[in-house]
C-alpha cells in the first residue's frame, strides 16, 4: 500500500521531483496539443487571441518549479514527521470502508474551495497583492505553465490546505491522492488558454457554478471577480 508515512529520507528527497514532474507532464501534454499542434486549428476556442510569449512560459516554468519544491517540504512535514501522529490519515480500506474513500475525495474538493475563495481574496488586498499574488497575476494571458506560478509565500499559503484536510477529515491514501491528481488537473485546465466546455454549459443551472477555463482566464486578465478553484 502507498504510505507516506512510511517512505524513506530519498523518497521524500525525490517528492519535490515527483510533484513537478506530473506538473510538466501534463502541462506538457496539453501545450503541445493546444499551443502547437491545433494552435491554428482550435483558435476560434482561444480565450485570448493573443499568445504568451516565451519569456512567460519560463517564467512561469521557474516558479512552478519552486512551488513543487515547497508542496514538497510541506507534505514531508506533514506525513514524513511526527505531525502525522496528530493527524486522521489512516491506511486501512476496512476502518471507515471503501464508500468512504470515494465520497471524501468530492469533500476534499469542497474544503479546498472554501479555503482557496478566502485565501484568494484575501491576497486581493492590495497590500499582500503586491507581497504575494502580483507574480501569478503577471501571467495575464495564462498558459497551462502558469499553474503553479506563485510566489514562495504564496506557494506556503496554498500548501496550507495540506494540514487542515489531514487534521479534519479521516483520509486513506488513495482519497490524498485522488484530491491532489483532481487539484492538479482542474487548476491546469483552469489556466489553459482555451475553453473546452460547448457555450450552452454557461446556461444550465448547474453549469455556471463551474469555475471554467473561461472564468479564471478572465480573472486573470480583470484582475478581479471568480475568486474560487473549482466553484465560481
Amino acid at each position: 500500500m502507498f504510505n507516506p508515512t512510511e517512505f524513506s529520507t530519498f523518497q521524500w528527497l525525490l517528492m519535490p521531483l515527483f510533484i513537478f514532474g506530473r506538473y510538466v507532464v501534463l502541462s506538457a501534454i496539453l501545450y503541445f496539443v493546444f499551443y502547437v499542434w491545433k494552435r491554428r486549428g482550435w483558435l476560434s476556442r482561444k480565450i485570448q487571441q493573443k499568445f504568451p510569449t516565451p519569456t512567460d512560459y519560463q517564467r512561469e516554468i521557474g516558479y512552478s518549479a519552486l512551488t513543487s519544491l515547497i508542496f514538497g517540504v510541506v507534505a514531508w512535514l506533514c506525513l514524513g514527521t511526527s505531525f502525522h501522529e496528530y493527524t486522521q490519515f489512516y491506511t486501512d480500506i476496512d476502518q471507515f470502508g471503501l464508500a468512504w474513500v470515494i465520497l471524501s475525495i468530492p469533500l476534499t474538493l469542497l474544503v479546498h474551495d472554501a479555503y482557496f475563495y478566502w485565501i484568494h481574496r484575501f491576497m486581493h488586498w492590495p497590500a499582500i497583492y503586491r507581497l504575494m499574488h502580483l507574480t501569478h497575476h503577471r501571467s495575464v494571458n495564462p498558459s497551462p505553465w502558469a499553474a503553479f506560478a506563485f510566489h514562495p509565500l504564496e506557494a506556503v499559503a496554498e500548501a496550507g490546505i495540506i494540514p487542515i484536510l489531514l487534521l479534519v477529515m479521516p483520509l486513506h491514501p488513495i482519497s490524498f491522492f485522488g484530491f491532489v491528481t483532481m487539484m492538479l488537473i482542474f487548476n491546469i485546465y483552469g489556466h489553459l488558454g482555451y475553453e473546452l466546455f460547448p457555450r450552452k454549459m454557461y446556461d444550465h443551472p448547474l453549469g455556471k457554478w463551474l469555475n471554467t477555463s473561461v472564468y479564471h482566464n478572465l480573472h486573470h486578465e480583470k484582475f478581479q471577480g471568480n475568486y474560487g478553484l473549482y466553484f465560481t
